[in-house]
């Protein structure tokens, strides 16, 4: 089995030559590629979301390394000192031609960096999956325009394009609201080969916005991802709804930006996050089914607010990269009914035995309640027979009777 570095240097190098076969080849990208998107201010010196993830812990199980995670939005900023020498050239699939190395709207790096970051002495910004490599692809015009959007068909040929230049894991960024049957392909087709998409459940989900339904994150096997605050809240723009699996921080998270730093917002952030989770595992367990992963994911997610924009909970990427996938299938349990007894000449003198005890038993039952019933009754009459007193005696007057007549006797005539 190959070591994990020379797995990383054989991609390398077969990176290298689809870019001298290819226009807009995917090789690691230069650290001179030109800036747009300009450095912000960060406040504080310690990100909260390195807190809530617990990712100084997490670097004794996992870092990410000889994982690819393609991340399908406005491209990266390679040149950005902490992503320096791990970003891929890509592809704009968008053009259709051309590399995505480049950010002048900044979400993609911005992505890139919750999940990739390296740790920099002085900044407050270190991804998940510091180790991994990222795979920028673009699927929405790098034009810094408000009206600037992805399309069904962009972010389907950008899953294909991560797929055959070897990504393990694909975070898209940002959410269409109209399905494409290129586009469900795509997704059909990674889910095949256990890789899993990772989606952004959109930022229209205020009363205004009227929360429409996002795609891909809609689509079943995709991990639709949404967006919480330091304290837990939901963001007021994350949406809502059966296509939500897990949230992962999103407000005020401290990223990457041009050749530095910012704060920003989204569930393309929230998303990120998720992802880097992923490659954590895929780098400690290997490649498994995509329903296991969501399944290792969503069951080891610390418990949040119930309700549909929450999903099973908070990201927990400590407790997924630790936990395991039992692999035993529940069986049913056995019929109930006992065997009937042998009639042996042994079992029939223990039932008879059984039987005379529990007769003698109800009788002595029986006598103890009669006696006691009978001393009751004897105590309420003092201990006297149960039979009524004798009549009082007493002499009776004589009654007078008729007088009586004395007749005299006839004499002799």
């Amino acid at each position: 089995m190959l070591s994990t570095m020379t797995r990383s240097v054989a991609r390398a190098a077969a990176v290298a030559l689809l870019a001298v076969m290819a226009p807009g080849g995917f090789g690691p990208a230069p650290a001179h590629a030109a800036e747009c998107a300009q450095a912000g201010q960060v406040s504080g010196d310690t990100a909260w979301p390195r807190q809530m993830l617990a990712m100084d812990a997490i670097g004794r199980f996992s870092r990410g390394g000889g994982v690819e995670v393609a991340v399908l939005s406005t491209g990266v900023q390679a040149s950005n000192p902490q992503l320096d020498g791990r970003v891929f050239s890509g592809v704009d699939a968008v053009a259709q031609r051309g590399t995505a190395n480049t950010d002048c709207t900044g979400t993609g790096t911005q992505v890139a960096g919750v999940i990739a970051a390296e740790p920099a002495d002085g900044s407050p910004v270190v991804g998940l999956a510091y180790r991994a490599t990222v795979l920028p692809i673009r699927v929405v015009p790098d034009n810094s325009s408000a009206q600037a959007a992805a399309t069904p068909g962009s972010i389907g040929r950008g899953i294909e394009l991560a797929l055959q230049n070897g990504a393990q894991v694909i975070v898209v960024a940002c959410a269409v609201y109209q399905d494409g049957q290129r586009m469900r392909s795509a997704v059909a087709s990674a889910i095949a080969q256990d890789v899993p998409v990772i989606a952004a459940v959109g930022d229209l989900g205020s009363a205004e916005d009227k929360n429409p339904t996002p795609y891909p994150a809609a689509y079943d096997g995709v991990i639709g991802v949404g967006a919480i605050d330091r304290s837990g809240q939901i963001y007021t723009k994350s949406q809502h709804g059966d296509y939500v699996d897990l949230v992962a921080p999103g407000v005020a998270v401290p990223t990457l930006q041009g050749g530095g730093a910012a704060e920003a917002d989204g569930t393309a952030l929230a998303a990120g996050y998720v992802g880097a989770a992923a490659a954590l595992i895929r780098n400690r367990s290997g490649k498994m089914p995509v329903a296991d992963l969501t399944r290792l994911l969503t069951a080891s997610a610390s418990p949040a607010v119930a309700g549909d924009a929450f999903g099973a909970g908070v990201v927990n990427p400590y407790a997924a990269i630790t936990g395991q996938i039992s692999t035993k299938r529940e069986r049913a349990l056995p019929a109930m009914s006992a065997p009937a007894a042998e009639r042996t000449g042994a079992e029939q003198r223990r039932r008879v035995a059984a039987y005379t005890g529990a007769i003698i038993a109800a009788v002595a039952v029986v006598a103890v309640l009669m006696v006691t019933a009978a001393i009751r009754r004897s105590r309420r009459q003092h201990w006297r027979p149960a039979t009524a007193p004798p009549l009082p005696e007493y002499d009776e007057p004589v009654e007078p009777g008729p007088p009586v007549m004395l007749l005299e006797q006839p004499g002799p005539n």
